[in-house]
């Protein structure tokens, strides 16, 4: 059988590794099993969500409402934003999947920095496209102008703030990128973290508002982090109505379920909810940065629900990685990155403790 060339270089996305796979191979608890690795939200989903699931729960047979009416109404009213410039997506990256596809063909380039969310690439990949990426994790304006002017990619993509890293890029930055391209290249702005760096740092807050008024601009926003419905695979898109329309044709029918579809629009009404959970990872956050301090390690400055810790050369993040795992502690090793490094979620104060008390053991 013949595939299609272009999978030939493409990587499989590896996610995160599951609670199940730790009591299989080494026979732990589940409850005794703390996961770190997806960012996924501590605090589980808003109760008023919970509740909202199980009270429809016997309409899981039915097809949703393919329209998203009400989701999409939700979102338009709190991003001041007409409902025809919402697309829904079964988790944001599948609207990367329509952008990649309805954009691309092949020996595009796509540009991006030089570590970044993995998805784009392998999206990009698969419609033939190639890679570009910057010097630099962070998204530094001159080092995406200067690619820019060299390559002249198709699609820019910025993911602020960034995944794995944690690191953010500002408003005032995210706009000089953006004016500094043409019309014809499509800027990807991936706010899947949004709602924290916002909350960390005014000049951090992008919005869909502020992107709006680009015919060549998207903002992706999700409910599976600080709403925490990671399960419920519900992401959005927002953009000028010009090309949702086009990326509506790439869109398949019920590309989410019904549940799903409850879930997120009870999600969008509980922004108390976001706010406590917010307020939690500010609270623990601290305690890995003096953690990494104490140690003698450098940590980058997280505007996520996640840190990651850089190793110097002493230290190996797939040998500690790896140690982690077999006491029950799940963290995201960050070598397939090219770098020495993890990435941790941000956990309640007792995972949080767990981590610390294991990772000391590991590593002395």
């Amino acid at each position: 059988m013949k595939f299609n060339e272009a999978l030939r270089d493409i990587k499989i996305y590896e996610a995160g590794k599951p609670i199940e796979l730790v009591v299989r191979e080494f026979g732990i608890d589940a409850a005794d099993v703390v996961k770190l690795a997806s960012n996924e939200n501590p605090k589980g989903c808003s109760p008023k969500v919970a509740k909202a699931i199980a009270d429809n729960a016997h309409r899981a047979f039915l097809y949703p409402d393919d329209s998203f009416y009400e989701l999409k109404d939700a979102l338009a009213q709190r991003f001041s934003v007409s409902e025809e410039s919402i697309i829904i997506g079964a988790g944001s990256d599948q609207v990367l999947e329509f952008v990649s596809r309805a954009l691309l063909t092949p020996n595009d380039n796509v540009l991006m920095s030089k570590v970044t969310f993995a998805m784009y690439e392998i999206y990009a990949k698969q419609m033939g496209a190639n890679i570009v990426r910057t010097p630099s994790y962070e998204h530094k304006v001159d080092e995406f102008l200067e690619a820019y002017k060299e390559h002249k990619p198709k699609i820019v993509y910025i993911c602020t703030p960034n995944n794995p890293t944690g690191d953010a890029t500002s408003r005032e930055d995210v706009l000089a990128i953006i004016n500094g391209v043409d019309k014809e290249t499509l800027v990807v702005v991936d706010g899947a973290y949004m709602e924290y760096a916002a909350a960390k740092d005014e000049k951090y807050r992008i919005t869909p508002n502020d992107l709006i008024g680009f015919e060549n601009v998207i903002y992706l926003g999700t409910f599976s982090k600080a709403y925490g419905l990671g399960g419920m695979r519900t992401g959005y898109g927002i953009a000028n109505t010009t090309l949702i329309k086009e990326l509506y044709k790439m869109r398949p029918p019920f590309n989410i379920t019904t549940l799903s579809l409850v879930a997120a629009i009870e999600a969008a009404k509980d922004e108390a909810f976001v706010e406590e959970s917010i307020a939690l990872h500010q609270e623990e956050i601290g305690r890995y940065e003096a953690f990494a301090k104490e140690n003698g390690f450098e940590y980058i400055d997280s505007y996520t629900n996640f840190i990651t810790y850089l190793f110097p050369d002493d230290m190996d993040s797939t040998k500690i990685s790896d140690a982690l795992f077999k006491e029950g502690v799940i963290i995201r090793n960050l070598a397939s990155y090219g770098m020495n490094a993890v990435r941790i979620t941000i956990g309640t104060a007792k995972q949080n403790s767990r981590f610390f008390e294991v990772f000391t053991r590991v590593v002395t």
